[in-house]
């Protein structure tokens, strides 16, 4: 709890382009009921916090933190998209959830047709939660599935059951969403290739319009990473989850969904996830939340992260950013190859510099990337250059 808040403001060549580029709303949820072995993310029990936050007083520092990015931004843009993230955010309810969006509402407004968003965990959703979420205004669900397999999620301390996620994309269909998610992680030690199978074949009978797919990455500071260090588990394997990729892929492809970025497949275009095109396009975002990580104009933040310490700079009137960076010409240069080489589309051949043409060109002749797409001015991942496509990004920007 001892960040101290950093004074913030934004410098008008960042300020310039606001409203000219889409503009998203991430809201961090900080709470969970349990700790999951695997996860790094800035999120708290309420074992672990006490009495020093609440979901009330982090509701209270949001809309304040809210209020102050809008007087922030000037003629502040309505977001055209809204994500909220953690966390559990499906533990506030769908009142709690409606808040969070009427705060949204209040400050920013929404752009017509504006993509919204909650993550939900499925053991605290229900029919009833569903309903609310849509007579809120929310467009989109996101469910975290991660595996069908009993062990494999004892391994990943999930605590969801294992047919408890399809059953609960089956309440938001009724509900009326017709954009629903679920997240599948693979690579977990003791998964075989046919529990992975099995969770595809579950994802796929569930009928939603959108995965996700995720390599497990063993998080330093994690009870995974202890598990693993002291032999109780095996590392993931990198020849298994290239196995697995190709497999979640097949699957997945024939089954209608495409992919548009290396781990997110969907099955239209209307599917994609927007908030999260305008991370990997290079758009702007207010995150809001303890831990939040904010964008806009080529200046990056992010917040204190404990729910405590950010209730109580906000209660101040303060903005409670922990730290901040002005992104170099090279920075974005960087982060536009890291990012949009992941998309479908790929990245234009021109935002590359000698260096990186020439390793463009030895990329398609070593099958990593597309050559008619190369011949038409983009980069693009084959499907080999998926598997590697952090090892393509350093050679193009080396």
């Amino acid at each position: 709890m001892g960040e101290s808040p950093v004074p913030f403001v934004l410098p008008p060549d960042a300020l310039r382009g606001v409203g000219s580029r889409p503009f998203g709303v991430y809201v961090h949820v900080p709470f969970c009921a349990t700790r999951c072995g695997y996860c790094d993310f800035n999120t708290y029990t309420a074992g672990e916090l006490g009495s020093a936050a609440s979901p009330e007083s982090w509701l209270d520092g949001l809309r304040r933190e809210l209020d102050l990015a809008a007087q922030l931004l000037g003629a502040a843009p309505p977001a055209d998209t809204v994500f909220v993230g953690g966390g559990t955010p499906s533990l506030l309810g769908a009142d709690g959830l409606g808040h969070v969006l009427d705060a949204v509402r209040s400050s920013f407004g929404l752009a017509p047709g504006a993509e919204v968003t909650t993550e939900s965990n499925p053991e605290s959703t229900s029919p009833e939660f569903f309903a609310g979420l849509r007579e809120a205004g929310y467009t989109r669900v996101s469910l975290g599935m991660q595996s069908t397999a009993r062990h494999v999620l004892t391994v990943l301390d999930r605590v969801h059951t294992p047919g408890r996620p399809t059953r609960a994309v089956a309440e938001a269909r009724d509900a009326g969403f017709e954009h629903v998610n679920l997240d599948l992680i693979y690579g977990t030690p003791g998964e075989r290739t046919s529990d992975l199978r099995a969770s595809v074949e579950a994802v796929l009978d569930a009928g939603v319009d959108h995965v996700s797919a995720y390599a497990l990455i063993v998080e330093e500071g994690t009870a995974l990473a202890r598990r693993v260090r002291r032999g109780e588990l095996p590392p993931p394997d990198d020849d298994v989850l290239a196995e697995d990729y190709e497999l979640i892929d097949s699957m997945l492809s024939a089954a209608g969904l495409r992919w548009y970025e290396v781990s997110n497949w969907a099955a239209s275009e209307a599917a994609r996830c927007r908030h999260n095109l305008g991370y990997w396009l290079g758009g702007d975002w207010w995150g809001a939340g303890p831990g939040a990580h904010s964008h806009v104009g080529g200046v990056r933040w992010w917040n204190v992260k404990h729910p405590a310490r950010y209730s109580s700079v906000l209660a101040q009137g303060h903005l409670p950013v922990a730290g901040q960076e002005r992104l170099t010409g090279d920075d974005r240069k960087l982060e536009r190859v890291m990012l949009e080489l992941r998309l479908a589309e790929g990245l234009p051949l021109d935002a590359l510099d000698g260096d990186g043409l020439r390793q463009a060109e030895q990329a398609v002749s070593d099958g990593l990337l597309d050559h008619a797409a190369a011949a038409e001015g983009r980069a693009v991942l084959t499907d080999r250059g998926r598997l590697l496509a952090d090892a393509v990004v350093r050679r193009l920007v080396a």
